[in-house]
């Protein structure tokens, strides 16, 4: 071998590794998201409404508006690009990135109540988009998945689905009215080839639900969190439900009312979109979650930390005495320039994005719901 192949396959290798090196790893310590407490604010969107915040696999933070624009942030969301089109139409709300291979899937419908959807792909981490032919089948009972706002959806990390992706969905019956509510219902679509087939899991154990969250937890179990509208006369309908998979979100069991945690203003029963993401840290099951905390009005908007997998809440912590309506979460990913953020997507007063650390919400106050476990550290429970 000369010293000109040498030379070339040097700098190949060192090229493969720089490649290598600016992909995020699935999951990583705890000890970048805590350090000093960090929290800041920034305006992304003026008008509209609507948000959704994914993390792509490069660490680009992407801040979905309407449902059919975007901004991205390639410095970890300390810097904001100008936006981007996706597609017209209205929003589908459940971005979801594909772990494997870092393609990014947007939902948009063409109008609402929701009726038609196109799905838009990323090949680029959000640079640009274009319609994928794509096909998403009804549930067992024969109704079509309605895409309009859920949180973002995630890819499957364990077990005998790994790599399937999962976003929340939902019924809306005939219309999106009270009289129809009670045959509302919750549910999910998941593809296990890259995007181009999307199925309906069964319906989540709850009618009068919709606009949900999921997050896989460290033993391969997917945990789901959701808005509820209506329940039957008698039943509290200001927090929020909860239900498990085991089987990679085909079906829904073990409902509870998490009465830890809100669901919108106390006074309506008439439920808020929220947001969750599960930290990307082995071995363990951080969620944070963020919705108002207010006895009457969008407003005082909080986010809240559970260390056991959604059992217990013990902690929150004040976002914002101002307004605040629909929000989404995401975290940064290991081995980027997002590393260590929470990033917290909101309307209300605007887009606005939120990025903090765990160790800023470990400075909140505690619920008296359960403990936080020694492990975290962090700052001093007050």
């Amino acid at each position: 071998m000369n010293l000109r192949t040498i030379t070339f396959t040097t700098i190949s290798l060192l090229a493969c590794g720089a490649a290598f090196a600016a992909e995020a790893t699935p999951e990583g310590e705890l000890k970048p998201f805590m350090g000093e407490p960090k929290f800041d604010r920034q305006q992304v969107f003026r008008g509209g409404r609507f948000p959704t915040v994914v993390v792509a696999k490069d660490g680009t933070v992407l801040a979905v508006w309407n449902g059919v624009k975007v901004r991205r942030s390639e410095d970890g969301g300390a810097t904001w690009g100008p936006e981007i089109s996706i597609g017209p139409g209205f929003m589908g709300g459940g971005v979801t990135v594909n772990d494997g291979n870092g393609d990014i899937f947007a939902f948009v419908s063409a109008g609402h109540p929701p009726s038609t959807e196109k799905i838009y792909r990323s090949q680029d981490h959000g640079k640009t988009w274009s319609i994928m032919d794509a096909v998403i089948k009804p549930d067992s009972k024969g109704n079509k998945p309605e895409m309009h706002m859920n949180d973002h959806g995630i890819t499957l990390m364990r077990g005998a689905h790994k790599g399937r992706m999962i976003r929340p969905t939902r019924f809306y019956a005939k219309a999106n009215n009270k009289t129809e509510w009670p045959d509302h219902y919750a549910n999910a679509i998941y593809s296990d080839d890259g995007g181009k087939t999307w199925l309906t899991s069964e319906p989540f154990p709850a009618n009068g639900t919709g606009e949900a969250t999921i997050a896989e937890l460290s033993d391969g179990r997917i945990y789901y969190n959701s808005r509820r509208h209506w329940v039957p006369e008698g039943m509290d309908n200001s927090t929020r439900w909860t239900a498990m998979s085991d089987d990679g979100g085909v079906t829904w069991k073990g409902l509870v009312n998490c009465t830890d945690l809100p669901d919108g203003p106390r006074d309506t029963g008439y439920g808020l979109m929220a947001g969750l993401v599960r930290l990307p840290v082995k071995d363990k099951d951080i969620l944070i979650f963020s919705n108002v905390e207010s006895p009457a009005g969008r407003h005082h908007g909080t986010v809240w930390a559970s260390f056991d997998g959604g059992k217990t809440w013990p902690l929150k912590r004040l976002v914002t005495e101002g307004a605040f309506a629909y929000s989404s979460l995401d975290a940064g990913r290991p081995g980027t320039k997002s590393e260590g953020w929470i990033y917290l997507f909101s309307e209300g007063a605007g887009g606005e994005m939120w990025r903090f650390n765990l160790n800023w919400l470990l400075a909140g106050t505690k619920t008296g719901k359960g403990e936080v476990p020694k492990w975290v550290g962090g700052v001093t429970q007050p």
